[in-house]
């Protein structure tokens, strides 16, 4: 029995484009890999709406994915994989970031997983990293205007994906560019459409086979 955690924001919590609510557990990307791997694995759900990977949001409190990230790999351990999608929130205006920048916060918590003990062996935890894909059409969906959240964020999030896969070769993970298996929704530009998440959990699961040595 293998045991993977998935820890993420509001993409990872399953977050329906255009609403405050949420898919159901089987059709999440989360459910769709444990679906797809079958009873061997257990599919650990870590997703919480705004998480940013290192920053302190002033309207937003509690959602520095730093600050929780140990303990939570504490709380879960042993793991034989850690799957990471973080960044899309670091895009957000008021952070002011470059791509660059943000790489450096992902880089910063794959440092950390490289200190945890949480693995079965006692030692740092297999991490897959995904960059999240670009962001899409922003729009106003109720009182939430993702184009002024989001102001600026279109052309850094376009090479989010080529700066997080050096990263992850520099820190030894795998990687998964999810820009290459699905697009954001044009709902409201940031989450995913319910078919997104059948096809980003079933090419994770690919990866994950891959990584265990299964095949099909």
């Amino acid at each position: 029995m293998k045991t993977i955690l998935c820890y993420g924001d509001s993409n990872t919590w399953g977050y329906i484009p255009g609403s405050a609510t949420r898919y159901p557990p089987h059709q999440r990307w989360t459910g769709v890999l444990q679906s797809s791997l079958g009873g061997d694995f257990i599919v650990i759900e870590e997703g919480l709406n705004s998480r940013t990977t290192v920053l302190d949001d002033p309207t937003k409190p509690f959602k520095n994915g730093k600050d929780y990230l140990i303990p939570c790999l504490d709380s879960h351990a042993p793991l034989d994989l850690v799957v990471l999608m973080l960044g899309t929130n670091d895009l957000k205006h008021r952070f002011g970031l470059s791509a660059f920048d943000i790489g450096a916060n992902v880089a910063t918590l794959l440092g950390l997983m490289k200190q945890s003990t949480c693995s079965c062996s006692g030692g740092a935890p297999q991490v897959l990293l995904m960059a999240p894909p670009p962001v899409g059409r922003l729009t106003k969906v109720g009182s939430t205007n993702f184009p002024e959240i989001f102001r600026g964020a279109e052309e850094k999030s376009t090479i989010l994906g080529r700066i997080c896969r050096k990263i992850a070769q520099e820190a030894g993970a795998a990687f998964l560019d999810t820009s290459e298996v699905i697009v954001s929704s044009d709902v409201d530009g940031i989450h995913f459409d319910i078919e997104e998440h059948r096809k980003l959990g079933e090419s994770v699961a690919a990866v994950v086979k891959a990584l265990s040595g299964q095949s099909g």
